[in-house]
């Protein structure tokens, strides 16, 4: 069974945290401590120009002594940002994610941003899908002998 994302946005729902790039880092962190979240989209109208995440903040950031309060979100952030379609399946989603060792991705329909999976999404997506494949097939299992 390939489910497409879509699903995984229909159950979490379609809410997109994001952030302006000229906010700073610090908003950016207590946004995402508020939400329970490891990373927001930066939007500048209306466009996604980055991902911000705990991982940049890290690593960008602490890392190279750089304030929280007076950085901006802009010299932290990912500029380069992989997408996906609604009709991407989850399977492939993992894959994407696996190979360019990334944990969020913008679903994009028709160049109109739909939503953002987490790695832990299509992890929990993916253990559903095993879960009710193999009751699937104990039942036929069952039902054949």
């Amino acid at each position: 069974m390939k489910n497409p994302v879509s699903q995984i946005l229909k159950s979490k729902g379609e809410k997109i945290w994001s952030i302006a790039p000229y906010e700073t880092a610090y908003k950016a962190l207590q946004l995402m401590s508020e939400k329970n979240l490891g990373a927001l989209l930066v939007i500048e109208e209306e466009k996604v120009v980055g991902l911000f995440s705990e991982r940049d903040y890290a690593r960008k950031a602490i890392l190279k002594g750089k304030a929280s309060k007076t950085t901006n979100v802009s010299e932290l952030m990912t500029k380069e940002v992989l997408y996906v379609d609604p009709e991407t399946s989850v399977e492939d989603c993992m894959s994407l994610m696996t190979a360019k060792c990334i944990r969020h991705l913008p679903v994009m329909e028709k160049k109109q941003l739909v939503g953002v999976v987490s790695q832990g999404d299509v992890v929990k997506q993916l253990i559903a899908d095993q879960k009710f494949e193999n009751e699937e097939l104990e039942r036929y299992i069952h039902e054949e002998c």
